[in-house]
Parts: structure tokens; C-alpha cells; sequence
């Protein structure tokens, strides 16, 4: 059926008009008007329902906020008819039936009620203060403050999940059983109370001691604050020499002293291989759960350092702020590739022990992300723009700014009990690149790892890139095309090249000779100094004891003249800060937020 008012002219049939009938055609206009009077009513009345739908019927989005668990704050709740159930399989239904919308309104009633009455509370509480003195005030805010600092201290750390503790092998005597190597050991063990001592006598909670000062010392790395990093940096060492009253003076300091709510810039990756790695070291020796606690805190403020548009992480964080940057120096604001690159250990076994995806889940974006960047030659540039997603300038260096990063690719598949293929291949990856471009031997037959710039082979090794021949030494074992062979000896170069670096200078560094040169030239009354120059027989101190020489020299030095027994390399992998940390075995164990690994 046509509408004929609807039609365009030339398309209409009019009809043929007859004698007499002078009123018909008046009475058809007359009715296509009406017509379309009564269109357009029509046409009004669905424009109203369209807009009165849009406006005035329910929001799904509300009802999906509902599901998230927020119905008893929204709405209030109901208890459904059994049987009737959730979506989700809860028994959830809300304002059924008239005495349900009776039981809203008077719920409605009593929460406006509510806040009247909280308003009119606040009001009066407003015009009480206005009426009192300013020191009246400030007196009652030190009190508020106390308060909630006492309820904090009364509430306690929040309680981590239990967790299967990794079978913990090894931590013995260690006792070589040759005199002579037992007597070095003792000496070590030796050096190690003088350097402890010194600093519980002159530095005790500041980060670091000036052993000519006689006072602590702090750089900028820790920021501002007394973290007391050479007690937690030294925790594992200490335990493992057996100095267990040392062990326990450092175990109540942590308990009663260490902060991390404290306003101080820290470098993420320095707190993250000295303190995270020293805590959850100290645990997994000693299963006091402090340390745990202790390690897991310090977590949550670094990781607002990943709050980047790429996920790359800031060099440095506020603790208290959570504000990140990155050093200025640092190639037009990019972030270091052994910075960024140095976290996987840790922050897999944080995951492993509290649960939390979000630890792990960080650092395989950032190997993630590396993988699917362009890299000139198949290196890895030491400097990436956290912002943009970029490579910063092109230098590849296996020394300093870039050393951990390939470490802890190799270890990470270690520390996996070798299920991590993924970190295995990228490290094979990148050795071959660096074996193909960067190492060469020198006039003199010394092989040596130079480093790459814009394109250029710089021939200079500098003594950070020394770890490397231990770290080809390391990897032999499950090297691709059956280079074992090969990796074992380009090792064995490389740390006779280092060798004949320091045997040159003053001090001399064979083995036996280098604990007497450390004795002899480091030692002074107030601990153990580093020196300015090594070429001199008589060199001028920088009166710092570093941290990581309780944590890393004196350790590695006591491992070397113990047996193999005391931490078996195949139950126990080290961090860059020679913090110990069990192989997880994951064949077995799918880690939240990841995938099982096989």
C-alpha cells in the first residue's frame, strides 16, 4: 500500500475528477494533512522513546562495576530466593519485588540521614579548631600523628603467603682440609671481624664507613638516607664464615631500624643487587622470615621506577614519592642497559615467594621489548631511551654499563635449573655478536673485548669487562654446536689477560699475593680502605670501605680457599653483588603471570 503524501509529485497518481464532485479534491488535501499530522505525531513519539531510552534506562557499564565486587557499596545488598544465582555462580539479586523497592527507599533515607549527620559532625569539628591557638593545633596534630604511627607499629608487616622453601644445600664448614689453604681461610675470616668491627664501632647504620675518619659514609646511590647498606650487603658473608653473633647484631638492627618509607632518590639497580639480593639471601641461609619482609617492602618502592611509556624502568626513585629520572649524563635521558637489564633474579624470586605476578611480569616485558628491537651488528647499544622506546648513542660495552646485563641472561636459565630457554638463546645471541665484533688479540697476544662506538672498534678493555672470562667459563656447558670446548678457553684468555693487568702494576695479583697485597696496603685501625693508585708502592687511601667489599671480596676470597661443599654451584646461583640465591626448580612450577616453562 502507498502513502501518497509521501511520494514525490511526478510520481503520484491523481485521480480523474468527475461532474459535481467539486468537494473531493478540498476533502483529499484536507486528509493528506491530516496525514501527515499524524506522521509526524508518530515520528515525535519515537524520537521521545529513542531519548528517554538513552537517558533514563539502566547503564550496563554500572551493572559491570556491580560484578567487580562493589554491589554491598553501591547498592545495598539483597538476599536472593535460594536457588537464584549470580552470573558468576554468587547468589546476588537486588531489589526484587516491591518490599525490595520499600527496603531501598528506607535504606536510602538512612544513608542520606548519615551524611547529614556527618556533615553537621564535620561542621562542628571545623568551628572547634578555628576557636583554638596555633600551638593548641600543632600539639594535636604531633599527637595524631603518634597515633597512627603506634597503630602501625601495633598492625605489623602484612603477612606473605607460605611458600615451599627451596631445598637448601650446601652452607657448611666448608673445610678444605689442607693446613696451609685452612690458614688462609682463617685469615680471611680475620679480615672480615676487622672490617665488621670497625664498622659496628664507627659507622654503625650509615651505609658505608670512612676507616680513616673513623665515621659512616654515604653516596649518592642510597640517596640521602642511613639504610644501613653494609649490614644488609654483608648478612650473607657473615653467615656463611660462621660469624653468627655478627649475624644476629645485624638481623636486630634490620628488625628495629630499617625504614624504607623515607625520603630519599636511590638508584633502583644498587638497592636492587645490594639490599633485595642481600635480604633474600639472608632468608633463604637463615629462614628468618624478617629478611623476607623486609626485601618484599623495599620491592613495592621501586616499582613505581617502571611507570614509563615503555616500561623501561628510571635509573633512580624516590622511595617516598615514587618519582623516577634518570642521570643526566646518561645519553639525552636514557635509562643503562645494566641497570634495567640486572633485576631478573631478584625480582623472579620475589614473585616466587610472595605470590605477586607484578615482579615477574616486569622484567619479562624488558626482555620482551629487547627482543623485538633492531640491533646494529646483533649488540646491544648500553643506552635505551625509556620514553621513546629508542636506542640512545650506539655503545656496546661488556665492561661497565653493560657487564650484568649478559650475566644475568646466562644466570637466569641457570637459576631456572636450565628450563629458561628463552634467556638461554638471547645469551648465546649476544656472545656470538660480541665474539664477532668485539674480541680480538693485541699485538702482544693478549685477547681482549673492546667496545663498539658509532659503527668504530674502540681496542681497550677496561677491568669491569674481567668477569667475562669467568662467564664464558660458565656457560660452556649447554653452548650451542658443541662450542664448549671453545667457550672454556676463550674464558681462560680473557682471564689471563686480566691477570696480566694487574700483575703489572705494584701490587701484584696472584692469589696468595693478592690476600697479603689487600692486607698489607688496605688495612688501616678503622677497617679496610681503597687506594688511589695501584702503580705505587706507597699509595694514598680514598678512606671509603665499600659495602661490596664485605659482601663480594672477602666472600669470594673465603669460597676460593673452602671447599665445594660449602655453596654447590649447582644448587646455588650468585647475583652481580655475590648474593646467593637458590636454583628454583620450575620444571614443575608455572610462576604467577607466566607461562609454564619447559
Amino acid at each position: 500500500m502507498t502513502t501518497p503524501a509521501l511520494l514525490p509529485l511526478s510520481g503520484r497518481r491523481i485521480p480523474t475528477l468527475s461532474p459535481g464532485a467539486a468537494s473531493f479534491p478540498h476533502h483529499r488535501a484536507t486528509l493528506r494533512l491530516s496525514e501527515k499530522f499524524i506522521l509526524l505525531l508518530i515520528l515525535s513519539a519515537f524520537i521521545t522513546l529513542c531519548f528517554g531510552a538513552f537517558f533514563f534506562l539502566p547503564d550496563n557499564s554500572k551493572h559491570k562495576r556491580f560484578d567487580l565486587g562493589l554491589e554491598d557499596v553501591l547498592i545495598p545488598h539483597i538476599e536472593a530466593p535460594k536457588g537464584a544465582k549470580h552470573p558468576g555462580g554468587q547468589v546476588v539479586i537486588h531489589g526484587q519485588g516491591d518490599h525490595d523497592e520499600h527496603r531501598h527507599r528506607e535504606e536510602e533515607e538512612s544513608l542520606r540521614d548519615k551524611i547529614r549527620a556527618d556533615h553537621e559532625r564535620a561542621l562542628q569539628e571545623a568551628k572547634e579548631k578555628l576557636r583554638k591557638s596555633r600551638d593548641e593545633l600543632r600539639a594535636e596534630i604531633q599527637t595524631e600523628k603518634s597515633k597512627v604511627l603506634e597503630d602501625l607499629k601495633k598492625e605489623g608487616p602484612k603477612p606473605l603467603p607460605p611458600v615451599p622453601m627451596p631445598k637448601v644445600v650446601g652452607v657448611n664448614d666448608g673445610d678444605p682440609g689442607e693446613p696451609d689453604i685452612k690458614e688462609k681461610r682463617d685469615k680471611i675470616r680475620e679480615m672480615m671481624k676487622h672490617a665488621w668491627d670497625s664498622y659496628r664501632q664507627y659507622g654503625w647504620g650509615h651505609n658505608e664507613l670512612k676507616p680513616l675518619a673513623k665515621k659512616g659514609h654515604s653516596t649518592n646511590i642510597f640517596g640521602n638516607s642511613q639504610m644501613g647498606a653494609t649490614i644488609v650487603d654483608a648478612l650473607d658473608s657473615l653467615y656463611m664464615m660462621g660469624l653468627h653473633d655478627e649475624f644476629k647484631d645485624g638481623q636486630e638492627w634490620i628488625e628495629q631500624n630499617l625504614d624504607f618509607s623515607v625520603n630519599a632518590e636511590v638508584s633502583v639497580f644498587e638497592v636492587n643487587i645490594r639490599f633485595i639480593g642481600g635480604l633474600l639471601a639472608a632468608y633463604y641461609l637463615s629462614g628468618q622470615e624478617v629478611f623476607k619482609v623486609k626485601a618484599v617492602q623495599l620491592a613495592e618502592k621501586l616499582l613505581p621506577a617502571f611507570n614509563t611509556p615503555t616500561g623501561i624502568p628510571w635509573a633512580m626513585v624516590n622511595l617516598k614519592s615514587g618519582v623516577g629520572r634518570n642521570w643526566g649524563w646518561a645519553s639525552a635521558g636514557s635509562s643503562i642497559l645494566a641497570e634495567f637489564g640486572t633485576l631478573h633474579m631478584e625480582f623472579v624470586h620475589l614473585t616466587y615467594l610472595t605470590g605477586n605476578p607484578a615482579y615477574y611480569q616486569k622484567v619479562m616485558h624488558i626482555r620482551k621489548l629487547l627482543a623485538k628491537m633492531d640491533r646494529p651488528n646483533g649488540l646491544y647499544p648500553n643506552y635505551l631511551n625509556p620514553r621513546t622506546g629508542r636506542w640512545g648513542q650506539h655503545h656496546t660495552s661488556v665492561g661497565g654499563l653493560g657487564d650484568s646485563f649478559y650475566e644475568y641472561l646466562l644466570k637466569a636459565w641457570l637459576m631456572s635449573d636450565k628450563t629458561d630457554t628463552e634467556a638461554r638463546k638471547t645469551y648465546d645471541d649476544a656472545i656470538e655478536a660480541i665474539e664477532r665484533h668485539l674480541i680480538r688479540k693485541s699485538n702482544g697476544g693478549l685477547t681482549f673485548i673492546g667496545e663498539w662506538k658509532n659503527g668504530h672498534l674502540e681496542r681497550k678493555m677496561g677491568h669491569l669487562t674481567c668477569f667475562a672470562g669467568g662467564m664464558f667459563a660458565l656457560g660452556a656447558d649447554g653452548s650451542p654446536d658443541d662450542k664448549a670446548g671453545h667457550y672454556l678457553q676463550l674464558g681462560a684468555e680473557i682471564a689471563h689477560t686480566c691477570h696480566e693487568s694487574y700483575d703489572r702494576t705494584g701490587l701484584n695479583a696472584a692469589l696468595g699475593l693478592l690476600l697479603q697485597a689487600i692486607d698489607k696496603y688496605c688495612r688501616v685501625s678503622g677497617g679496610f680502605s681503597g687506594v688511589k693508585d695501584v702503580y705505587s708502592s706507597n699509595p694514598t687511601y680514598d678512606d671509603v670501605q665499600q659495602s661490596f667489599f664485605l659482601a663480594e671480596t672477602l666472600k669470594y676470597l673465603y669460597l676460593l680457599f673452602s671447599s665445594d661443599e660449602l655453596m654447590p654451584l649447582e644448587s646455588w646461583v650468585f647475583n652481580t653483588e655475590a648474593h646467593p640465591l637458590p636454583v628454583l626448580h620450575l620444571a614443575n612450577l608455572t610462576l604467577p603471570g607466566s607461562q609454564a616453562q619447559r
